[in-house]
């Protein structure tokens, strides 16, 4: 929601004359109307500091004018990104460009007085105007010089025999994954197995523009393309750069990304040992943890036994499956840095439920939406349900399915049959209906090997199976849910895709837990 959006520095000016506190701002309330809100950067919105687009000539050249007067747009880092922003947004064509070409400034017509500068732009083809992207200073052009061109869209007669996106436009010019939104809606720069051109590849499918990769902005899901070493392109903030919309972006998130407090362990206590012996497989990649080494799994205590484990999201809340509890808070209690399952250590702490909510779709017969929450009592005369625990951290929740991939290695945990708290790596797996057929339903994920050695097991049901992303944050990824065969070959582990119930899951514990604890 717009309120929501942290406060800036310097106002952002609009098109109708109107002054925001942050572009964040001025962007939420222009998302609600899907059109250009954004000018530009200034203490006093004057309309005549208002950063405007025409391409109104014959050529289809494009002219930008801001404070230092009308404009051509540099050849230069012209793309169809950036094509399709003008039409969009300056010309009002929902699909974008057809193409976005350069033409010789000398080639111009020369019975129309140009103006004898551009200025350079940078889009990644989201924006809803060219003024949201990033612009530079004037330059002058050289008589050997290119500027844009943009020609908009026109639906074609007869049946599109290259790329179609998913907004319908048939992509006549650009190349699908090469890291440019040439489509306008970005489809043909996902689902890709790698990248042309130069594009930089997340592990998720999708390609980003190579200007992305290290300019200070998580733009994969993961984060990988602000861990590559290798690769120095970065977006030099100088004294040259006109308006740098980004800069907002990335001063807010490097605030939100400082108050992180899911899926970082405190790495004082998850090696500690603690009544420590030695240590025995329960399956073929199953080992010991050490005493406080998985900081977010919890026990699900019922009635006095537990059975099933549960993952802990932060403040009040503890995720679990739905087949683990039942309306009956007061049966139930959760208890923390469990590492023998009947016996307390140090660090142990025990909270009694306050209320469950069981997903109302849940099916006890067909495991269909296997999830619940649990939320705990606050302590008394305190907001908070448990004492600060320095064994005890939230894991994050994924937002997008599409945040951990099939071959992914992610860890699962917990006591089984067993006493002593055990992890193993696992496996993501693709097609899981190959195995189940119509028994994997929507909201369902397989995990484990396909040749039986690693696997979920009767009392595992509940825990967390965890998955690290490049920067390396963790995030739970899936809840034990059930199995068939337990440890045979070609009968992986099923487990509730978390991120499936991200709505679900925000909608009962409400938008502050979740952002305060999960950024």
């Amino acid at each position: 929601m717009p309120y929501k959006c942290p406060r800036q520095q310097i106002n952002v000016c609009t098109l109708d004359g109107s002054a925001y506190y942050s572009m964040c701002q001025a962007n939420a309330i222009a998302c609600r109307s899907n059109e250009p809100t954004f000018s530009h950067f200034g203490q006093n919105c004057k309309a005549e500091e208002m950063v405007k687009v025409e391409v109104s000539n014959p050529d289809h050249v494009v002219e930008i004018k801001t404070r230092f007067g009308k404009k051509l747009v540099c050849g230069k880092d012209w793309n169809m990104a950036a094509a399709n922003v003008v039409c969009r947004g300056s010309l009002g064509v929902d699909r974008g460009a057809d193409m976005a070409s350069k033409i010789s400034y000398e080639s111009l017509d020369k019975t129309i007085t140009w103006p004898n500068e551009c200025m350079r732009v940078r889009c990644m083809g989201s924006e809803l105007s060219l003024a949201e992207c990033t612009i530079y200073n004037p330059e002058p052009i050289s008589g050997t010089a290119e500027v844009a061109v943009s020609k908009c869209y026109n639906e074609p007669t007869g049946e599109c025999k290259k790329f179609v996106c998913a907004n319908g436009k048939c992509l006549h010019h650009g190349t699908p994954c090469n890291g440019i939104d040439d489509c306008g809606d970005n489809s043909d720069e996902m689902c890709c197995q790698s990248c042309r051109d130069g594009g930089f590849h997340c592990k998720s499918g999708v390609c980003i523009p190579r200007h992305a990769v290290r300019d200070g902005i998580r733009d994969c899901l993961g984060g990988e393309d602000e861990l590559d070493e290798t690769d120095k392109a970065v977006v030099k903030k100088v004294e040259l750069l006109f308006s740098d919309p980004m800069s907002e972006i990335r001063e807010i998130r490097s605030s939100a990304e400082s108050q992180l407090q899911c899926g970082i362990p405190n790495m004082e206590q998850a090696y500690r040992q603690e009544d420590h012996h030695s240590r025995f497989k329960r399956l073929v990649g199953w080992e010991e943890t050490l005493p406080t080494q998985i900081q977010w799994q919890v026990a699900i205590e019922d009635e006095g036994s537990i059975h099933c484990g549960g993952v802990y999201l932060g403040g009040c809340w503890v995720l679990t499956a739905a087949h683990c509890v039942r309306p009956k808070p007061k049966s139930f209690r959760i208890k923390f840095s469990l590492w023998r399952k009947n016996r307390r250590q140090s660090t142990t702490e025990n909270a009694p439920a306050k209320s469950i909510i069981i997903h109302e779709d849940y099916n006890a017969q067909t495991y269909a939406n296997d999830i619940a929450l649990v939320r705990l009592e606050e302590l008394t005369l305190s907001d908070k349900c448990i004492q600060e625990n320095p064994a005890v951290r939230a894991v994050c929740v994924p937002w997008s399915t599409q945040q951990f991939q099939p071959n992914d290695t992610c860890t699962i945990s917990g006591w089984g049959k067993g006493s002593i708290l055990k992890w193993a790596n696992v496996t993501l797996i693709g097609d899981c209906k190959i195995y189940y057929k119509d028994r994997f339903l929507p909201g369902m994920e397989c995990a484990g090997d396909l040749e039986g050695k690693v696997d979920s097991c009767q009392g595992d049901s509940g825990g967390p199976l965890v998955c690290k992303d490049a920067s390396g944050l963790s995030y739970v990824w899936g809840i034990v849910s059930w199995v068939d065969k337990c440890g045979e070959p070609n009968y992986p582990g099923v487990y509730t895709k978390v991120a499936h119930y991200f709505d679900w899951i925000r909608f009962h514990t409400g938008w502050t837990a979740v952002t305060k604890y999960n950024q």
